[in-house]
């Protein structure tokens, strides 16, 4: 009689290297979608938190006879016996431009978390995460920062008068560009004028953009989720500003790690207007 067949049991070499890359090849096709779905989770919080900021500046300029939040990070505003508590204390080190400020920084981050409780805001939101994109620099407590028109950093051509005391004279019925008060954004309307952006990390006082000067961008180009970064407006609602030209999200992307450097000029046409319309949304208009 012939001896019976026994049943093979497990895989060969081969079948086991065809099940891996089989599996190696779903991975690679799927690891990007969970990456997108991964970011777009993260971006819904950091709209949400620009939301909750927004908001509360809003109940602020309520509650103050219309007058909006001192918008210069880390620098009180005093004139005579006037003090303006800045919407967030000084919560950055001495080495905040670097990569690698917020881990070898020169403040804990108890400190860090003092500074936040230090802001005006904090009387209107009492959570830390708020103040913070999960997608932040690591070791940061606080990555949104205010824009200059919005009673932060009064910039050339913007304010007349002391700084910090009295704004532009454009103010009969026309468009008014350092605001102190909501019932100064008119033209362009709340909808069209920016107050917070995502930057990545906390900097010195806000967010530097020129009125007058046709020449490059102050501070640089934020590269958040996917080369753009989201901010809010005056009117209440949050959006995701993402940048067109290929040279603004070159440099958004290579520079993401420093800050202010004040040396990115665009070249081309795509990237010359974007930063005009950026300039627009914060000071309503152009000095040039």
């Amino acid at each position: 009689m012939m001896a019976r067949q026994k049943n093979r049991i497990g895989f060969t070499l081969i079948e086991l290297l065809v099940v891996i890359a089989i599996i190696a090849i779903l991975m690679a096709i799927l690891m990007p979608a969970l990456n997108r779905v991964r970011e777009q989770g993260k971006r819904i919080v950091c709209e949400n938190n620009l939301k909750t900021l927004q908001l509360c500046w809003i109940m602020y300029a309520d509650d103050n006879d219309g007058k909006i939040v001192n918008g210069e990070g880390g620098f009180n505003h005093t004139s005579g016996s006037l003090t303006e508590i800045a919407w967030i204390g000084h919560g950055w080190g001495a080495n905040w431009d670097q990569p690698n400020a917020a881990t070898v920084g020169t403040l804990t981050d108890a400190q860090k978390k003092r500074a936040i409780e230090d802001g005006a805001l904090w009387e209107y939101v009492k959570d830390y995460d708020v103040y913070k994109c999960p997608t932040g620099r690591r070791g940061e407590c606080v990555t949104y920062a205010a824009v200059d028109s919005m009673n932060a950093r009064a910039r050339n051509g913007t304010w007349t008068g002391g700084n910090h005391v009295t704004a532009t004279g454009l103010r009969n019925g026309r468009t008014v560009l350092w605001i102190k008060r909501l019932n100064e954004i008119s033209s362009p309307s709340p909808a069209q004028r920016m107050v917070f952006i995502d930057e990545g990390a906390m900097t010195p006082d806000s967010f530097a953009v020129h009125y007058d000067n046709p020449g490059p961008w102050w501070d640089d180009p934020p590269a958040r989720h996917g080369d753009g970064t989201t901010v809010s407006w005056a009117d209440g609602h949050v959006s995701h500003l993402k940048w067109k030209a290929a040279e603004t999200i070159t440099w958004a992307r290579d520079h993401r790690d420093y800050y202010g450097s004040g040396s990115f000029m665009p070249q081309t046409p795509e990237g010359k207007e974007e930063l005009e319309d950026f300039r627009k949304a914060v000071w309503g208009k152009l000095g040039y």
